[in-house]
């Protein structure tokens, strides 16, 4: 009576489960298989990886216990995998490093098949020696017919009915999560058949945050994309995202650390006020606060895509940094070394130094780099924006 809807309509069979399609051929053979391998689920929330994994578990005729990472340690899980042929672990990046290497002897013997699941990449958030005992399944967020789908499933017993526009909204709202879009339509199931039109049920809906998933890929998905929208001179497209990180309640400080970034690697010196504006929309969103903080950053965001772009610097850096790694760092020349001992005078430290500032317009011809690397360019610039009037300057200095 009190079990969620999402809970009530559970698969119990991959006969009943919606979406997943290219995996379920390969769902059968493990329900069927001898040999059970431990197996890790990944994918974004609502997908389907806890109830594919209890399937499988039921299909082996084993005994098994289903647990939360988060709600049990280690001595307590010690005791509820006793005579355990199957464990199933939801959430098991939010176990540490050291908690996941409980489980290494464990599956090395075959004493026990993990089932785990996850929503954070497992390249980084499960460690390298557990991933080497289980198999990796990735999911996929569920399309909006799947969703359709399980919508009439879960419609069967409802005294109101739904309209369809109006589960196609509520569909949209859940961003391909079943068991969000469940709760919302447990949700509405109870409201007035007069509410039930997608406008006034807009209305009557809580306050629905868009799904987020801060830890997974999707978090890095969105921020790639808002940077190469900004890389690409796209002010709408930048927008979009940078909304889409906001709504789905992203730190806004990871948002501006993103910034600044771009600021300096895309923008660089073809327009320098890039690099102050995203450090001062930092300090305007730690001082205003959020939900006012997506101001500035929306000006931040337009200001950035709609500048002159130039990589120069950060491409220049990275040639630098091959030379270094390649052929090893050169001795500094003596004439640019501090002679801060008489030791160091003895020995010619910063003997034929040319201080600039002692020459018309602070400049004077001398040699910077190490001897081996007279002549070597590191830094190409760009004819965009503001780098071409620095580049005149270095042309009438240098004649080149």
């Amino acid at each position: 009576m009190h079990k969620p809807l999402a809970e009530q309509i559970r698969p119990g069979s991959i006969e009943e489960f919606v979406g997943q399609d290219h995996l379920k051929t390969r769902i059968k053979a493990m329900v069927l298989g001898k040999r059970l391998q431990s197996t890790l689920f990944f994918g974004p929330p609502g997908c389907g990886k806890s109830t594919l994994a209890m399937i499988i578990a039921r299909g082996q005729d084993k005994k098994f216990v289903r647990l939360s990472a988060p709600e049990v340690g280690l001595s307590e899980l010690r005791k509820k995998i006793l005579d355990t042929d199957i464990l199933i672990l939801d959430e098991l990046h939010r176990f540490s490093k050291a908690q996941q290497d409980f489980f290494l002897p464990l599956l090395e013997t075959g004493e026990i098949v993990l089932l785990g699941t996850t929503t954070e990449n497992p390249s980084f958030s499960v460690t390298r020696q557990l991933l080497s005992r289980m198999n990796v399944i990735r999911l996929r967020a569920l399309s909006q017919s799947e969703l359709m789908e399980i919508a009439q499933r879960a419609q069967a017993d409802f005294e109101t009915v739904i309209p369809e526009k109006s589960l196609e909204m509520l569909a949209s709202l859940a961003g391909g999560d079943a068991r969000t879009f469940l709760n919302l339509l447990e949700y509405v199931r109870d409201l007035d058949p007069d509410n039930m039109e997608p406008d006034k049920l807009k209305m009557a809906l809580p306050d629905a945050v868009i799904r987020g998933d801060r830890g997974g890929d999707s978090h890095y998905e969105l921020a790639s994309a808002l940077i190469k929208s900004i890389r690409g001179s796209d002010p709408d497209a930048a927008l979009y995202y940078l909304a889409c990180l906001l709504e789905s309640g992203e730190d806004p400080k990871f948002v501006c650390r993103r910034l600044i970034l771009s600021a300096s690697e895309d923008i660089g010196l073809a327009e320098p006020m890039a690099l102050p504006m995203a450090v001062s929309c930092q300090h305007a969103v730690e001082f205003v606060g959020m939900p006012e903080g997506f101001i500035p950053l929306s000006e931040t965001v337009v200001y950035l895509a709609l500048a002159p772009k130039s990589n120069s610097t950060y491409a220049a850096y990275l040639t630098a940094q091959k030379e270094i790694r390649l052929n090893g760092r050169k001795p500094v020349p003596l004439h640019l070394r501090n002679p801060s001992t008489s030791l160091h005078k003895e020995w010619g430290y910063g003997q034929g130094y040319k201080y600039p500032h002692a020459y018309p317009e602070s400049w004077i011809a001398q040699d910077y780099l190490p001897g081996e690397l007279k002549g070597k360019k590191f830094y190409h610039p760009k004819g965009q924006g503001y780098e071409p009037r620095l580049l005149a300057w270095l042309k009438k200095r240098k004649r080149i």
